[in-house]
């Protein structure tokens, strides 16, 4: 009897242990399957039995109903993609380039994009609509204008991919185009037009300085001319003003002559030789002293 009771005892108490071991996990395993942490970044898509909620979880805890939903993780950070294309001008030209974009789904409909494009939505929609986008921009422009109006088709083309994925909820936050590239062929020809119309610009400057130098040296022509008619005038003026010297003062030359003499007589020979001026002679001399005498004494008689 004692041996039975002690035997049923311990198979008891081991049913009971693993009872409250089991509850004890299966309650941590719902806890844990009840508590979800979205990530700094991210927003949380909830499914319930497979379909998605109309909800969408911000950063961090939150409980859900245990095994019945599930939460998805969907990044809202700013994120890149970057692709190559290619599309033909419209004079039928191959032009290549490299599309990147700077991109973000937008946090509040992220249930939207994983309901309708799923996780891997770069590859679904992103890629075909900068292939697209470009084949249809660069179509509006010729080869030619690619070059010319290089910014205004890469707005073409950034507009065109900021409209597409913008109804897929997929805001677009830059654009970066790299330069067009063309044949060989073709490029050369556009060198060989920019070369010409580098040499065009060169020859315009070339004849402006021409024409400038023409102004100037017609500019200083004038001033001349007019400094010739200026000294012209004034010489006339000096030779009517000394003409009219000579017939009211015949003895202004002899003046003259005296003010510009160094102090040495000129030799002159010949019996028609004209004297330098007249020295007074003794008869002169002797004259002029009688004459002052006799007024002295005509002075002192009065």
């Amino acid at each position: 009897m004692s041996y039975g009771r002690m035997s049923r005892f311990p198979s008891y108490n081991i049913g009971k242990i693993a009872a409250v071991v089991i509850t004890f996990i299966v309650i941590i395993v719902v806890m844990f399957e009840s508590v979800v942490i979205v990530e700094a970044g991210h927003r949380g898509v909830v499914l319930y039995l497979g379909a998605v909620e109309n909800r969408v979880l911000p950063e961090g805890v939150h409980f859900i109903i245990p095994f019945a939903e599930q939460v998805i993780q969907m990044e809202v950070r700013t994120q890149k993609f970057q692709a190559e294309a290619s599309a033909a001008s419209n004079d039928l030209q191959e032009v290549q380039t490299v599309i990147a974009l700077n991109y973000m789904i937008d946090p509040t409909q992220a249930n939207r994009v994983y309901q309708l494009l799923g996780v891997n939505y770069a590859d679904r929609v992103i890629s075909p609509t900068i292939q697209e986008a470009v084949k249809a921009s660069v179509a509006k422009f010729n080869a030619e204008e690619l070059v010319t109006k290089r910014e205004t088709a890469k707005g073409v083309i950034a507009q065109a991919i900021r409209n597409t994925l913008t109804s897929n909820n997929i805001i677009v936050e830059n654009v970066f185009i790299t330069d067009f590239k063309f044949s060989e062929s073709f490029a050369a020809q556009i060198e060989q037009k920019v070369v010409a119309f580098q040499k065009f610009l060169t020859e315009q400057n070339n004849l402006r300085a021409v024409r400038v130098i023409a102004n100037q040296n017609v500019v200083q022509a004038e001033a001349a001319a007019r400094a010739n008619i200026a000294k012209a005038s004034g010489e006339a003026q000096a030779i009517e003003l000394i003409t009219g010297q000579l017939r009211s003062s015949p003895e202004y030359l002899q003046w003259q002559a005296i003010n510009k003499w160094n102090g040495q007589l000129p030799y002159a020979s010949g019996s028609g030789a004209v004297p330098f001026f007249q020295l007074p002679s003794p008869q002169s001399q002797q004259a002029n002293q009688t004459s002052q005498v006799l007024g002295a004494q005509g002075q002192i008689s009065r």
